[in-house]
C-alpha cells in the first residue's frame, strides 16, 4: 500500500459508520470529485473507513468511474487494525 494518495481525513463522515446501506451508498457516491481528480493521472488513490458498507459501495462505483474516465486501474481491498478498530481500505492501483 505504498505510494497511495488517501483521500480520507478531510471530512467528519470519514469516521462514521452509517446506519443504512443507502446512507453509505450516498456518501460513497459523493466521493467521486475526490477520486475524479486522480482517475486520469497515473496516481494510486484510495479511501479508508471503519464502515465496511462504504467500501462495498465504492467497490461497485470505482469500476464505473474508471470506465467513465476512460482510464485503467485495478481495484484493491484491504483492512488494517488501528487502535483496536478495523479500518477497511480500497484503492485503485494504476
Amino acid at each position: 500500500m505504498k505510494n497511495i494518495i488517501w483521500i480520507n481525513g478531510s471530512y467528519k463522515e470519514d469516521n462514521y459508520i452509517f446506519e443504512t446501506h443507502l446512507q453509505a451508498e450516498m456518501w460513497a457516491d459523493a466521493l467521486y470529485p475526490d477520486f475524479g481528480q486522480y482517475l486520469c493521472s497515473n496516481t494510486n488513490v484510495g479511501y479508508a473507513t471503519p464502515d465496511e458498507k462504504v467500501i462495498k459501495c465504492l467497490s461497485e462505483l470505482l469500476p464505473e468511474w474508471i470506465n467513465y474516465n476512460k482510464t485503467n486501474g485495478s481495484i484493491c481491498l484491504g483492512e488494517e487494525k488501528i487502535n483496536g478498530r478495523i479500518i477497511f481500505k480500497i484503492w485503485i492501483k494504476k
